[in-house]
């Protein structure tokens, strides 16, 4: 099977749209056949795409660490749950089980992960696609800030490349599995 990893927030913003995509975006998943790794939690757009996943009986892998688990947030109900020891062992496991990545709305967390996979594609660790669904503009100051970043010489355009801009849970799924 194919795995999307998704890296989204354990909180549910102040929006309800964006717990509603991400459950969209975990039914779709399921539906094309696409299996979810993401960060574990049943809280939050976290616990929206898994929940959109297992709802459409779709495979969902979980990776958390055991200081996560020991604050009771963890989903109980997922295809596998790997409980690792920190939060640098969960994004290297993350990254070994998935086909590709792609940011939801989330915090610091998030824009850490999404960071270091673009990093470790700039090093040419890998050439998985990584996408940024900025669905209805959450993400537009940091795609802005990505090109002034390119703009002003700190990242070469074929880098600022490797993150690939979808508005929509559709085009993200069709560019996906156009590539895979």
């Amino acid at each position: 099977m194919n795995y999307l990893c998704v890296f989204c927030g354990s909180a549910s913003g102040k929006k309800d749209k964006f717990t509603e995509v991400a459950l969209n975006l975990g039914q779709e998943m399921s539906n094309k056949n696409i299996g979810l790794v993401y960060g574990g939690a049943s809280i939050g757009v976290m616990g929206a795409v898994a929940d959109g996943v297992l709802r459409s009986a779709g495979e969902v892998i979980g990776v958390i660490p055991q200081a996560i688990v020991d604050l009771e947030v963890s989903h109980k109900n997922l295809t596998h749950l790997h409980i690792v020891d920190s939060m640098h062992t969960r994004k290297e496991k993350m990254y070994q089980l998935s086909n590709g990545f792609v940011a939801l709305p989330g915090g610091m967390g998030t824009l850490d992960e999404l960071c270091e996979i673009v990093t470790w594609a700039q090093l040419k660790f890998h050439t998985k696609p990584i996408y940024v669904l900025n669905q209805d503009g959450f993400y537009d100051h940091l795609m802005a800030h990505f090109r002034s970043i390119c703009e002003n010489g700190f990242l070469k355009k074929e880098h600022l490349d490797f993150v690939r801009e979808v508005k929509t849970v559709q085009e993200l799924l069709d560019d996906y599995s156009s590539v895979i």
